[in-house]
This record gives C-alpha cells, sequence and structure tokens, in this order.
C-alpha cells in the first residue's frame, strides 16, 4: 500500500495536513463522500461505467429512488460524477467518473487493501 515508515509519513503530513481554516483535509473529502450510498455508487462506477439509474436500482435493492436521485446529484453537484441523459424513445440517463472521480480510485484501492488485510 504505502511504502513508507511511519516516522515518514508523519513528516509529510505534518506539512500538509492542514489547511488555512485549520481543518484536515481528509474531513472535508469524507463530508462531500458523507451518507450511506456515496460510496457504494463510486464503487459501482468504478467496476462498471457507464451506469443507468434502472441499474443502480438493481444493484443496491435497498436503496429508495429518492435516496439514489439525492446521492447521485450530490456527486453530480461535487463533481465526481456526470450525467448523461439520452432524448430518446424510451429516454434514459447514464452516470459515469469524472477525472475527479477517477482520482479517488487509488484511494478505494487503498482502503480496499486496509478491508482485506484486517475485516475478516
Amino acid at each position: 500500500m504505502f511504502e513508507m515508515s511511519y516516522e515518514d509519513y508523519q513528516e509529510k503530513v505534518k506539512q500538509i495536513i492542514l489547511t488555512e481554516g485549520g481543518n484536515c483535509p481528509v474531513t472535508s473529502l469524507l463530508s462531500l463522500l458523507s451518507g450511506k450510498w456515496k460510496f457504494h455508487i463510486i464503487y459501482l462506477l468504478s467496476v462498471k461505467s457507464p451506469i443507468r439509474f434502472g441499474k443502480f436500482k438493481k444493484l443496491i435493492p435497498d436503496i429508495t429512488n429518492t435516496m439514489l436521485t439525492s446521492s447521485l446529484r450530490e456527486l453530480e453537484e461535487e463533481g465526481f460524477i456526470t450525467r448523461k441523459q439520452y432524448n430518446e424513445v424510451p429516454p434514459h440517463v447514464e452516470y459515469a467518473l469524472t477525472t475527479k472521480g477517477i482520482d479517488l480510485l487509488p484511494v478505494f484501492y487503498a482502503m480496499t487493501q486496509w478491508g482485506l488485510k484486517y475485516i475478516p
């Protein structure tokens, strides 16, 4: 995962961890991705993209239409995903990761590796 010692990590973090407002940038990211479904949506788009709204419903059966719509809108507003509407018969919408969303994938991969190591 990370090829540096804990001490090296601490030195690097001390140089960048606080924003001008004194906040941790990780906290800001977690706030942007807060909610029960956003990580799941980004994960699904990372393994198969683009995805239609109906496919999300099949892949996340416990999510309501309202919550899926809300989560997708918030991710789009934050620039993590794009929404492309096709005005044909029948009309449909597809969602895909933006460059900003794709840039999160190494973070998700590192979290996956941690999970495989520590969560049974």
